[in-house]
């Protein structure tokens, strides 16, 4: 389960959950809302979720930080659009599990290994052999 604070002095619950699969290897996805609603999803790279357990980090739509002092046991995402921003709070020890279950399935610095070139850009060409 996630916060999600639209201004500064609302927490609202949220259904959510992250999910990695080996064969994108770089990427993680957190699901927010109900299922059965339509759940929004982001994708972004696992490192920068790995890099926001410890410090600061990324640029653009995705930011994450690490602990904060008020709420220890907590990690911040800052998600952002055009239309808006949307700060979401995940227990940072169910971050640092989910992180050890993607590093068992597909160690840190080998995921290019995992890779499949070749059926990657016969999608973006059209092209199929």
């Amino acid at each position: 389960m996630a916060f999600v604070s639209a201004s500064e002095d609302r927490r609202v619950p949220l259904p959510s959950q992250l999910r990695y699969d080996p064969t994108d290897p770089y990427a993680v996805h957190l699901s927010l809302g109900a299922p059965m609603a339509g759940p929004v999803v982001w994708v972004f790279a696992r490192e920068l979720l790995a890099e926001g357990l410890r410090r600061p980090a990324g640029v653009g739509d995705v930011l994450v930080f690490p602990r904060h002092r008020c709420l220890p046991d907590t990690m911040r995402i800052v998600l952002r659009t055009r239309a808006g921003a949307a700060l979401v709070e995940l227990p940072a020890s169910e971050v640092t599990r989910f992180l050890r279950t993607t590093g068992e399935l597909v160690p840190p610095g080998t995921e290019g290994a995992y890779v499949d070139i070749d059926s990657g850009l016969a999608q973006l060409t059209g092209r199929s052999d």
